[in-house]
């Protein structure tokens, strides 16, 4: 579950190797009972056909009922599954339920198990999906809707302000339903029907039982598999994982308490850095909400650069700052570029920084403002589930949306900061759900806690997780049959896969050997935010030279927003913050870019072309240089060496500076 539509960081899925009812098993050979016919002949038996965008995966098109809790209408749709056959001697399958709601699985399946450790594609068919309603399994997407509806003030302290917040959130459900390309599909996404699709996927590969893990959304989808089908799970990971015992209302006043207490917790880590304490100019913390206090008031005005052009007048608000904060919380690095953008205000008064992880969050062309399609998430898709899973109380749209905003008085009011977004499913009021009609009271019971009596679980979670608050994932660890809890101290939000020995190894040696973790409970180091990078002086001439000046440029370039979260195929022209143009160039091995006239910091332009090379650390730029230094240069940066050579009028230079 998340409030709004952030760019999506890639969450590594892994897989479960244990047994069902055992908790030790041989990695070598699976039991008899766990073994099906050849995969590939059973792809190519159900029609399966290559992936598209050259994924290694093949893809499966399975028709089932649109309503399995009453299949007798006859009416269907279609789900598409992606399987990578095991390379070696087949253990067994692994399913990932992705985020969301509203991830498109398979246009993550391949990235995902890149990152796999490679004993586990040898061994298990890998398996990714795109949810009904998803990607390829309908495509069913609102993003014009959700652009606008989260650059809404949603605010319930004053009748004005709760009347506009419930008027936004109707707009949105309205639109969005119009907007979606099916709008027949929606009543039928929610999850007690999507998991049965997973069941008859099953059934089609022929395994009496598989792994299956759910990151996020993906462990509501995975926990009421469980509840439904427990019989046929071998294991089970949940990673950041929701309590499903929590009314709506619960729920969400845990997850903005928990983006609260992230923000502060960042704050904090920013206050505790000298470095990052003396870019803020003050207090971190006073320099957040004394920019909330001013923008509250009305949106500040700030001037936005273009590619070779004349910078733009923009105005950024409340709302604005509220998207930015809460995007910015889901990892480490995520928080390391939140408080740069705010040194960059509160030492400098300076809005672009702020601005442009705004445009990255909404999904917004940064120069025209246009929304650009993201067919790997879908907004539709996130409240056709929410608002299917989750009942809010009233008979009437306008009767759920007052009680909600009732709701809404004691937790907001309680919150120093983002307590608006407590107000994430308020949409739900007013979306076309049938189950509202005449069942009103049976929407609202949420299940018993899960046993998942004879399946080993490993329960993951980070006390700094903003969108699933570690709290719930305790929850439904205390409640299963036969779990493990693993918790990271600080960290993002879904902790496995991202490169942490600690967690990483109890889960890959879990589950190719079957070892459980040495203790029931297990915690790991983490931190809040990465390590703090300070912003670049106002001007290159308070740099010692030009190796300062090289590093500093590439600091400035690694994080600039549109950079850093560039996904290296489309190219893209970037307004330089001083001028100029930067161009963002696709290359199959690279972060390849050019520059024309391209002043990153005050007093340098440079024209010319670089790269990064994620492969061996390398940073490299072949530059015209003007302002302070007139040159031509090649400097390149490795992990222990800068080197800078070229010409500057009569001067040859030849420089290399230990890093």
């Amino acid at each position: 579950m998340r409030p709004h539509s952030s760019k999506f960081v890639a969450f590594v899925a892994r897989i479960l190797f244990v047994l069902f009812g055992l908790m030790l098993v041989s990695a070598a050979r699976p039991p008899a009972g766990l073994r099906t016919p050849d995969t590939a002949a059973l792809l190519a038996d159900l029609g399966g056909i290559p992936c598209p965008d050259d994924s290694a995966f093949t893809c499966v098109t399975l028709t089932v009922p649109l309503d399995h809790l009453h299949p007798a209408n006859g009416q269907t749709l279609d789900v598409i599954f992606g399987v990578l056959p095991a390379t070696g001697e087949r253990q067994g399958m692994f399913v990932t339920a992705t985020g969301g709601p509203g991830t498109a699985g398979l246009a993550y399946a391949d990235s995902y198990t890149s990152a796999f450790d490679p004993a586990l594609p040898e061994h298990f068919d890998i398996v990714f999906f795109d949810q009904r309603g998803v990607g390829q399994s309908g495509g069913l997407t609102c993003p014009n809707a959700a652009a606008v509806f989260y650059q809404s003030d949603a605010r319930g302290l004053t009748p004005e302000q709760e009347a506009a917040t419930a008027a936004a959130a109707q707009t949105f459900a309205e639109d969005c339903v119009a907007e979606v390309s099916d709008p027949g599909l929606l009543p039928y996404l929610g999850t007690e029907q999507a998991v049965e699709d997973l069941e008859l996927f099953r059934q089609a590969m022929q395994v009496e039982q598989f792994w299956l893990y759910g990151e996020s959304y993906g462990t509501q989808y995975a926990q009421t598999y469980a509840r439904a089908h427990g019989s046929r799970l071998a294991g089970l990971i949940l990673d950041g994982t929701v309590d499903l015992t929590l009314t709506g209302f619960e729920y969400y006043a845990q997850q903005a308490q928990a983006f609260g207490d992230t923000l502060a917790a960042t704050l904090a880590a920013c206050a505790q850095d000298p470095a990052c304490r003396a870019d803020l100019g003050r207090r971190p913390e006073l320099v957040y909400d004394r920019l909330a206090r001013r923008l509250a008031n009305g949106p500040l005005t700030f001037r936005f650069p273009r590619p070779g052009a004349v910078a733009d007048r923009r105005s950024f608000t409340l709302a604005d700052l509220e998207v930015v904060a809460a995007g910015q919380m889901y990892t480490p690095g995520d928080r390391l570029l939140f408080t740069r953008a705010l040194a960059a205000y509160g030492s400098r008064n300076d809005l672009v920084p702020l601005a442009r992880l705004l445009y990255v969050n909404l999904g917004l062309d940064p120069l025209t403002l246009d929304v650009i399609p993201d067919p790997t998430w879908s907004e539709a898709i996130y409240y056709g589930v929410e608002c299917q899973d989750y009942g809010y109380p009233g008979s009437t749209p306008e009767q759920r949306a007052l009680n909600y905003l009732r709701a809404g008085d004691d937790v907001e009011g309680a919150l120093p900061r983002l307590g608006s977004l407590f107000y994430g499913d308020l949409p739900c009021a007013y979306w076309p759900n049938p189950q509202y009609s005449g069942v009103a009271t049976t929407v609202l019971t949420r299940p018993a806690p899960l046993r998942a009596e004879g399946v080993p679980t490993i329960v993951l979670g980070a006390t700094a997780d903003p969108a699933t608050p570690v709290g719930n994932g305790l929850s439904v660890y205390q409640a299963l049959d036969n779990a493990y809890l693993v918790t990271q101290q600080g960290g993002p939000h879904v902790i496995f896969g991202r490169g942490e020995p600690c967690q990483d190894d109890l889960v890959t040696n879990f589950l190719l050997f079957g070892e459980t973790p040495a203790s029931r409970e297990t915690e790991c180091p983490g931190v809040v935010m990465d390590a703090y990078v300070p912003l670049a002086p106002r001007s290159v001439r308070l740099l010692a030279g030009l190796p300062e000046a090289f590093l500093a440029l590439e600091d400035e370039l690694s994080y600039l927003p549109e950079f850093y979260y560039w996904d290296g195929v489309e190219a893209a022209g970037v307004g330089c913050g001083r001028g100029g143009t930067l161009t963002l160039v696709p290359d199959d091995e690279v972060y390849a870019f050019t520059m024309e006239s391209c002043a990153l910091l005050r007093d340098l332009t440079l024209t010319g072309s670089g790269s990064q090379d994620p492969a061996t650390a390398t940073t490299t730029w072949d530059v015209t240089t003007s302002g302070r230094w007139a040159c031509e240069l090649h400097a390149e940066r490795t992990e222990t060496h800068l080197t800078i050579t070229g010409d500057c009028g009569t001067q040859t230079i030849a420089i290399q500076t230990d890093l």
